[in-house]
C-alpha cells in the first residue's frame, strides 16, 4: 500500500459523502460491533465504581451517584444487548450517538451534585475524576473508523457539556481555567479525529485490496455479488431499470494453449481496460470467473446498455497475442424489461443464458432478448 494520498482519498477521509457502498457497509458493521463491545464493557465497569463512591463520599451524595451509575449501566447494557448489528450507516451513527449520550448525560447530572457541598481531601481527588469524563469520551472516538467531519460532530456534544459544567461552576476548575481546559480538550479531539481517520484509511485500503482482482483491477466475484444484491434491492424497491452485461471472451482457451498463461493474463488485463473505458462512474465491473466479466449498470434501460456495449463490440476488447482484435460474446438482461425477476441470481442467470446464445450463434455478438440478431457491421 502506498503511503501517499490521492485527492480522492483525502476527500473520503474528510467526509463520507463519496464512500462506495462496500466501504459504507464494512464501516457500518465495524462501528456497530465496537459500539456494542464498548457498551458491554461500560455496563460491567460502571457500577463497580459504586464501592469507591460509598467509601469516599458522604450520604446522600454517594446514593445519588450510585443511582446514576446503575441507570447508566442499564442504558449501556440495553445498547450492548439490544442494538442490532447491521450494514446501514445511519443505524451505525445512531448507535455511536447513543453510546456517547449516556456518559454525557451522566456527566451533566453528576456535576451539580459534586459541586453543591464542600468536598476536600481524597474525596476532592475522586471528584476530579468525574470532571475529566468528557476528556475520556472524546479520546474514545479514536476507537471508531470516522471521517474528520464525523469526529467533530460526535465530539461537539461532549465539548458543549464541558462548557456547561464550566458555566455552572466546578470543584476542579474555576471558570477562567476552563478556557485552558477547553484548549486541551480540543487538542485531544484533534488527535482522536486523526486516529479515527487513520483507522478509516487502513480499513479502506484493506477493503480495496481484498475486493479487487489483482490481475484485472475489476471487483472480485464475492464483492460483485454483494454489490449486485444492493443494486437489485434498490431497483426492486424503486422499480428502476438495472442492466447486467455478461461478457465471455471468445476463443480464450486457445491463447493459453498456444501462447501460455502469461499472454492470457495480458489479454484479460487489456479486455478489462477496454470494458472499463465504456463505464460510467456508477457502473461496476466484476471479474465473474476465468475469462468472464459481469458489468452492473444501475438506472440503465436495456436500450442504453445495448448501445454502449455495441460500441465496445465494434471497437473490440483489446488485442490478442497475434495482433488480432479480441472479440467477446455478450448477454444482456435488464430488470424492468425482463419481467422483474424475483432475485438477482435469476437476473444473472438470464444474462448468462443469453451470453451462451451469443456464443452458440457464432460468437462476436450481443444478445439482449430471447432472439439472436446478427451483429451490425
Amino acid at each position: 500500500m502506498s503511503g501517499e494520498f490521492s485527492l480522492d482519498q483525502l476527500r473520503d477521509l474528510m467526509h463520507p459523502a463519496r464512500h462506495t457502498p462496500i466501504i459504507q457497509r464494512r464501516r457500518a458493521i465495524l462501528i456497530h460491533s465496537r459500539v456494542r463491545m464498548v457498551a458491554a464493557a461500560f455496563a460491567v465497569l460502571t457500577p463497580l465504581w459504586v464501592v469507591i463512591d460509598v467509601v469516599i463520599f458522604p450520604w446522600p451524595l454517594w446514593g445519588w451517584l450510585a443511582g446514576l451509575r446503575f441507570v447508566a449501566s442499564l442504558a449501556f447494557g440495553a445498547l450492548a444487548l439490544g442494538y442490532r448489528v447491521s450494514d446501514d450507516m445511519g443505524s451505525a451513527w445512531r448507535g455511536l450517538a447513543l453510546l456517547l449520550a449516556v456518559p454525557t448525560a451522566f456527566f451533566l447530572a453528576s456535576h451539580p451534585m459534586l459541586n453543591e457541598g464542600v468536598i476536600a481531601g481524597s474525596a476532592a481527588a475522586v471528584a476530579a475524576g468525574y470532571a475529566f469524563l468528557p476528556f475520556v469520551m472524546v479520546a474514545g472516538l479514536s476507537v471508531f473508523p470516522l471521517t474528520a467531519v464525523e469526529g467533530i460532530l460526535f465530539a461537539l456534544p461532549l465539548l458543549s457539556a464541558h462548557m456547561v459544567a464550566g458555566v455552572y461552576g466546578s470543584l476542579v476548575f474555576p471558570f477562567p481555567s476552563y478556557l485552558g481546559a477547553m484548549w486541551l480538550l480540543l487538542l485531544i479531539m484533534a488527535v482522536a479525529a486523526l486516529a479515527a481517520m487513520s483507522q478509516l484509511h487502513f480499513m479502506m485500503a484493506l477493503v480495496d485490496q481484498a475486493s479487487h482482482d489483482g490481475l484485472t483491477g475489476a471487483f472480485s466475484r464475492r464483492i460483485g455479488e454483494e454489490l449486485l444484491r444492493v443494486q437489485f434491492a434498490h431497483a426492486q424497491r424503486s422499480d428502476l431499470p438495472l442492466s447486467l452485461v455478461f461478457v465471455d471472451l471468445d476463443n480464450f482457451k486457445a491463447i493459453n494453449d498456444r501462447h501460455g498463461h502469461d499472454q492470457g493474463d495480458k489479454v484479460l488485463g487489456r479486455a478489462a481496460e477496454s470494458i472499463r473505458a465504456m463505464l460510467r462512474q456508477s457502473d461496476v465491473l466484476v471479474r465473474w470467473g476465468g475469462e468472464e466479466f459481469l458489468v452492473i449498470m444501475p438506472n440503465t434501460p436495456r436500450d442504453g446498455a445495448l448501445i454502449a456495449v455495441e460500441r465496445l463490440r465494434v471497437k473490440g476488447f483489446g488485442a490478442r497475442p497475434d495482433g488480432s482484435t479480441q472479440t467477446a460474446s455478450v448477454g444482456i438482461a435488464e430488470y424492468t424489461a425482463d419481467r422483474r425477476p424475483t432475485d438477482w441470481e435469476a437476473l444473472v442467470e438470464l444474462a448468462d443464458h443469453r451470453m451462451y446464445m451469443a456464443k452458440q450463434s457464432g460468437k462476436d455478438r450481443i444478445v439482449a432478448t430471447d432472439r439472436v440478431l446478427e451483429p451490425a457491421e
